[in-house]
């Protein structure tokens, strides 16, 4: 499996958790830059550096620089499980709704079920991002930034 990794900087630390700053880059390691463009929208809506709690097992201190790594189909999935499956669900509860009312109604069946239908979503959603707990799809700090410039730690993308 893939990994995205990106440098950030430990601003807090808690047990096996720590509170990083992520750099502001041009883009991904993969491209520098010069691919999709995602560096320089992420510059558009993001002015200020944005903090992540990650998990941390290799115990890094405040101040340490730091590889952050994230399973690269991890974000989309979240995105799914976030975004996704409470529209998916708002529409069937909007379609159901639909499909229970009355002919020569209003659409107050229609509303109810959307109503219904997102708040479960986000129910659904909340319940499975925490069945999954500290699985492989957390980001975590993978190693120190030192470590990558004396030679010990290369990027390597495929695990």
């Amino acid at each position: 499996m893939s990994r995205l990794e990106t440098r950030a900087t430990v601003v807090e630390t808690d047990g096996q958790h720590a509170l990083v700053k992520a750099d502001q880059a041009d883009g991904c390691e993969q491209c520098a830059g010069k691919g999709c463009g995602a560096g320089k929208l992420s510059q558009l809506f993001c002015s200020k550096p944005r903090r992540f709690q990650v998990n941390n097992p290799i115990n890094a201190s405040v101040g340490d620089e730091v590889i952050v790594s994230v399973a690269e189909g991890s974000v989309m999935r979240g995105i799914g499980l976030v975004y996704l499956m409470p529209l998916a669900l708002l529409l069937v509860g909007a379609t159901l709704g639909s499909i229970w009312s009355q002919p020569g109604q209003d659409d107050s069946y229609a509303a109810a079920g959307a109503l219904i239908g997102l708040v479960a979503g986000f129910f659904i959603a909340k319940w499975v991002s925490m069945q999954q707990g500290d699985s492989h799809y957390q980001p975590y700090i993978a190693r120190h930034v030192r470590d990558d410039l004396q030679g010990n730690g290369v990027t390597i993308y495929p695990q």
